[in-house]
């Protein structure tokens, strides 16, 4: 089996209501999608992380002019293979940010070839995604607007209760103060309920800051707090790590084995995210998943994107190992963002739904989805 092309698809929709995370407003859903075909008809999908102020056309010209050339005509079960190859003849100008990201959506969609090919062709042993340890995962994703949103954050907590979620992230970062009066409200709500929460503040603090949010913070018992500092400040994590009680979180703006090297290796997290669309796909996933594993850190894949994003981290976390075995060990959960998104609610002719806060594992072939080819179109630019 051969590749004979990549086709590249770059979807925008703009927001009726757009929303805000700590670095600026998201007025656009956007996507930078890949299928990459073969001459036995066989296709495969990924898609490249676009992070909610990135222009997707950065990493589909990356995968366009600069990739592409490098995978056609070989054989794109060669997994390993070709993420080296596309790694190395690309370091000089990557290693990070939107090259890897485009690295990240052609390896996807090539561990898509391997899970649709015949048993008896060569590559039984390892021809599955993922296996299937695990048919549902749980998980919900809060998001604001903005500073000031106190109790708009203590209505959508209560939709999230009668929603059925056990686990729920609330988006930080706009002002201590702010975040602060946020919490409180939601624990209001939460109050005597089953609740965990976890908080994400998009690195918005220095070290001060996020250190007085933290031990704000430190009554919730939360389950992570999760990128407390810039990506660069590794020492930062470090110290946010020794200071504060709770498990920190970080790891979905860090790229490949090199860059959660030197991460990981520091001490810098007790919960590594990297995000599949942007650490370098699955095979790097995988890479990253192992790291953690000897150093004794539990992996959660960060969950943005499609629902071709969704659907490949799904297929991953099902096989992520615990970090600590017991009898009650801490599990793997997946993000679910319901805020509006098109191409994760009606890119495929059957989306990924939680119900009571699980999800099922999707079955079929490659990713276990089927890509809508007409809203594909739809949306495309």
């Amino acid at each position: 089996m051969k590749i004979t092309d990549i086709k590249i698809y770059v979807l925008k929709s703009a927001l009726a209501e757009p929303f805000a995370f700590s670095q600026g407003w998201v007025r656009q859903r956007s996507a930078t999608l890949v299928e990459v075909l073969t001459d036995e008809g066989i296709t495969g999908w990924g898609e490249a992380f676009a992070q909610g102020l990135e222009p997707p056309e950065i990493a589909a010209t990356v995968i366009d002019k600069a990739l592409k050339p490098l995978v056609i005509g070989a054989d794109p079960l060669d997994t390993e293979v070709l993420w080296h190859r596309m790694y190395h003849m690309t370091r000089d100008y990557g290693r990070k940010g939107s090259v890897v990201a485009g690295i990240s959506a052609v390896d996807i969609a090539l561990w898509g070839h391997r899970r649709q090919v015949p048993p008896g062709a060569g590559v039984q042993a390892a021809r599955r995604c993922v296996s299937h340890q695990s048919p549902t995962i749980r998980h919900r994703l809060l998001s604001h607007q903005g500073a000031g949103r106190s109790q708009a954050s203590r209505r959508r907590g209560g939709a999230s209760l009668r929603g059925g979620f056990s686990l729920m992230k609330v988006k930080l970062g706009y002002g201590v103060d702010d975040d602060i009066a946020c919490m409180k409200e939601i624990g209001r709500v939460i109050q005597g309920k089953p609740i965990t929460l976890m908080v994400d503040t998009n690195h918005a603090y220095g070290r001060a800051e996020a250190l007085r949010l933290g031990r704000a913070l430190e009554e919730y018992d939360l389950r992570w707090y999760e990128e407390p500092v810039v990506p660069e400040d590794i020492e930062g994590y470090v110290e946010m790590r020794q200071k504060l009680s709770m498990p920190i979180a970080g790891g979905e703006n860090e790229h490949t084995l090199y860059g959660f090297r030197e991460f990981l290796g520091a001490g810098a997290v007790d919960v590594a995210q990297p995000d599949l669309g942007s650490c370098g796909g699955i095979s790097a996933g995988r890479h990253i998943i192992a790291l953690a594993q000897s150093h004794g850190i539990q992996v959660n894949p960060h969950v943005w994107g499609s629902a071709i994003a969704q659907a490949a981290s799904l297929q991953l976390i099902a096989a992520v190992p615990v970090a600590h075995h017991s009898l009650f060990a801490l599990e793997p959960v997946l993000e679910y963002d319901r805020s509006t998104h098109p191409f994760r609610q009606y890119l495929i002719t059957k989306p990924i739904q939680q119900v009571q806060g699980w999800v099922e594992l999707p079955p079929g072939p490659g990713l276990g989805v089927e890509v809508d080819r007409a809203v594909l179109e739809k949306f495309r630019v």
